[in-house]
């Protein structure tokens, strides 16, 4: 098996804490092959660097040059770059790069040490700017590189971070994310400003205690480029280095009288206790709730059914199903009438799911929802950004059971930190339910986020058949959600679906978690 390629062009540490030696480790975490490019050689230990001394650009060419020939990356990540004149070169050779084809670039302005010393002066700062910059997938500086790059000064204030992230995706950046990890904590958890195409927010983990943070920004880094080589977009990504840098905190370790190195290493994606939450919006002191653990260990979802119409939940109900997610389409141009038929055949859900003792999901319309009791609602993520802070604070105040799709990591990151009753995970299979960009989450990643999720997890999308019922449930997922599956007379079809769902369980205590989950979007 060929494994992914990724460079690091950047320098050593005589110390074996930072640069290429923590990039190594990284990828080596996530099971992918890193070249070690040198920029420049430094003479440091755990308390200070004495010595930097930047290889020739000629040199630096001679060592990209011999990888192109035999060894080209899916992604090339830049550190400690020697000068104006390095920049300028990593510039063209990503330029010469993606004309043989797609390249990412994940850039980390080692700008200074984090003993003080400073690394860089005007031009090189000028040269990141005009040439790396506007050619960077991701850039992953910390508060203070992300000011200095900008040519700008001023306190710490997490308020400023967002428009900071957009001037610098201004100058060309795909995505940006400015770490916290050297700034103050919010509530005891270290926050990232994350501003990429598909996702914006503060990543937020618990702060991890320890002496030994030595290599922290370029495990990081590292840990972002070696997901896209994965084919992760960059907000998953992100999360993705998130994980992996704070499992490499907890494995730090002294070596010297100072700050020892980080440990990055395999099995960070297993742990739940290291999946990140994503805020909703820009706000820093965003809601953080733990999970409540009372509310979602009560019965089981089981087999989920989602229905259009009353009638066809009454068919449902008198088949043996008790979980039952409303859907019905909303028209180009709802008009009074619709509004009105609307309310009828939710009203006629809510009584129907009364008398029988199931438990019902209004899909979107939680307003309505709430006010004739229906208990619960569903939401997609668009749907809550679209609500704002005030409108997702109303929807928490209405006491209505919350679920919420999930379709990437970081929406699964957002999700988790409503303390929703359940998180759906699809689509499972390929569907033609509804249109999406997503490709199948396929088993694989259905048994990661029923480990990860933290709270109860829907398997959703593509599920027809008995056997593909008891495969998602032998995944350890709460509910398994079937729509077409259903057939015109749910009295023929459920009986083999539950038993199926039965069956899954009981073979569910046998399900392994992956070390990994796989992209289902593409980088």
């Amino acid at each position: 098996m060929t494994l992914p390629i990724i460079w690091s062009i950047a320098g050593t540490d005589s110390g074996g804490g930072a640069g290429l030696a923590a990039d190594q480790r990284a990828a080596e975490a996530f099971g992918v092959h890193l070249c070690p490019v040198v920029a420049a050689v430094t003479a440091q230990h755990s308390r200070a660097v004495t010595r930097i001394e930047a290889v020739s650009p000629d040199l630096l060419d001679a060592q990209l040059q011999a990888l192109a020939d035999d060894m080209p990356p899916r992604v090339v990540k830049t550190g400690l770059l020697g000068g104006a004149e390095q920049v300028k070169r990593v510039a063209r050779w990503i330029h010469r790069l993606r004309e043989a084809g797609p390249v990412a670039l994940v850039v980390d302005p080692v700008l200074g040490a984090s003993t003080g010393a400073s690394f860089v002066d005007t031009a090189t700062l000028r040269a990141y700017c005009d040439e790396l910059l506007p050619q960077a997938s991701v850039v992953t500086p910390n508060r203070r590189e992300a000011r200095a790059l900008l040519g700008e000064s001023g306190p710490d204030n997490a308020d400023t971070l967002p428009a900071i992230a957009s001037r610098l995706r201004a100058l060309g950046a795909g995505a940006v994310c400015i770490t916290g990890g050297d700034s103050a904590d919010l509530d005891g958890r270290v926050i990232d400003w994350l501003d990429s195409a598909h996702a914006a927010g503060w990543l937020a983990s618990p702060r991890v205690a320890t002496a030994h943070h030595h290599g922290t920004g370029c495990t990081f880094a590292s840990s972002i480029a070696a997901a896209m080589a994965l084919g992760f977009v960059a907000a998953d990504a992100a999360v993705l280095a998130k994980m992996a840098t704070a499992h490499a905190l907890t494995h730090g370790h002294a070596a010297g009288a100072g700050a020892g190195p980080v440990k990055a290493g395999p099995g960070f994606a297993s742990n739940p206790s290291l999946l990140p939450l994503l805020s909703w919006d820009e706000t820093p002191r965003f809601a953080v709730p733990q999970l409540d653990a009372a509310r979602n260990l009560g019965a089981g979802l089981g087999l989920y059914a989602l229905v259009d119409s009353a009638e066809r939940a009454r068919q449902v109900l008198a088949s043996g199903i008790r979980t039952l997610q409303l859907r019905i389409k909303i028209p180009l141009q709802p008009d009074a009438a619709w509004h009105a038929a609307l309310r009828q055949e939710v009203q006629r859900c809510v009584q129907a799911c009364q008398v029988a003792g199931a438990e019902l999901f209004v899909n979107d319309h939680w307003q309505l929802a709430a006010e004739l009791g229906a208990g619960g609602v569903h939401l997609g993520q668009e749907d809550l950004l679209a609500l704002g802070p005030e409108g997702r604070a109303a929807l928490a105040a209405s006491g209505l059971a919350l679920g919420i799709s999930s379709h990437s990591l970081w929406e699964l990151c957002r999700a988790r930190s409503l303390a929703p009753r359940y998180i759906a995970c699809g689509p499972v299979w390929p569907t033609l339910t509804k249109a999406m960009p997503w490709r199948p989450q396929g088993l694989t990643n259905l048994r990661w986020w029923q480990q990860m999720a933290g709270a109860p997890v829907v398997a959703i999308g593509g599920i027809l058949s008995a056997d593909q019922v008891r495969l998602a449930a032998s995944c350890g997922v709460d509910g398994v959600c079937v729509v077409r599956g259903l057939g015109h007379d749910p009295a023929q079809t459920v009986p083999g679906f539950q038993h199926a769902f039965k069956v899954g369980v009981a073979e569910s205590a046998a399900a392994t978690v992956p070390a990994l989950p796989t992209s289902v979007l593409g980088g």
